[in-house]
């Protein structure tokens, strides 16, 4: 090959990397609520003004806060990220060990997160300085850090926006142009049929269909041992939503890890051939 290909796995966060919700090891604790409780009343609000669930919560969150005389500031916020739990093999070296993975196979790998759940707590977390970039909601702060206003909200809907991102290389969210230019395929950054999607639900299955049908690999994981999880994930399967379901495990030696490098060297051999046929 004469230029190094790059190879872009993007990943959900809550319930992909980390089990739960990422409030929930510790905001909503701190706030002296229940989980079902702070949940139930987020989203009977935004089903009562029909609004955006991920904006009504934003909104829960900081007025939870102030009601409960929580401090909730930047570095607050960055502290409960700190705070978050991962699934196995996470933490202990799975983004590195890809990376190490693809140098050996003269293709880079890049980590991506697109997520509903706030930028700040995912930053700050133990595997923050993992990702080439962070596509997530978050808040926007006054003078003196505290939260006053959604700057992004990340749904399930326009989720998708930012696997084409990825796929041009327009990274900076303010540059719309670059985004939408056209750019033959096989002359973008990172071309779908070198995309990983991995994702766990529901809110997944945009960016799932979208990186499946453009040539890429899409994978739905679900906890270890969960029977709902694993046949909510099935179904996805089955729905053509998936190429492959498994436990939340990115262990070295895991299913997971498997499937992940027999997907990466079946997007090297592609790349080797097109070079080719240059």
């Amino acid at each position: 090959m004469t230029r190094t290909p790059t190879i872009a796995i993007a990943y959900d966060f809550d319930g992909t990397l980390s089990p739960g919700s990422m409030q929930e090891h510790s905001f909503i604790p701190e706030i002296g609520e229940q989980i079902d409780a702070f949940w139930g009343r987020g989203n009977g609000e935004a089903a009562r003004l029909g609004a955006d669930n991920i904006l009504i919560y934003m909104h829960e969150m900081v007025k939870a806060a102030q009601r409960e005389d929580v401090r909730f500031r930047r570095e607050d916020i960055e502290r409960h990220g700190a705070s978050v739990g991962f699934f196995p093999g996470v933490v202990e070296g799975w983004f590195e060990r890809l990376r190490a993975y693809g140098a050996e196979r003269q293709v880079r790998i890049e980590h991506y997160i697109i997520s509903s759940g706030l930028r700040e707590m995912i930053a700050a977390s133990a595997v923050g300085d993992q990702f080439d970039a962070i596509f997530a909601s978050e808040f926007k702060y006054n003078a003196d850090d505290v939260p006053v206003w959604a700057a992004s909200a990340v749904n399930y809907t326009n989720k998708t926006q930012f696997l084409f991102r990825i796929n041009k290389g327009a990274l900076d969210l303010s540059d719309h142009a670059e985004v939408n230019a056209y750019i033959p395929e096989d002359d973008r950054p990172v071309p779908f049929r070198n995309m990983i999607y991995v994702g766990d639900g529901d809110t997944d299955v945009p960016c799932m269909r979208t990186v499946k049908e453009q040539g890429g690999v899409s994978i739905a994981v679900h906890p270890a041992g969960d029977a709902k999880g694993a046949e909510k994930t099935a179904k996805l399967k089955t729905d053509r939503r998936v190429h492959f379901t498994t436990d939340a495990d990115y262990s070295d030696g895991s299913k997971l890890d498997a499937y992940v490098k027999a997907a990466i060297d079946k997007m090297v051999a592609v790349e080797r051939l097109k070079a080719l046929e240059r």
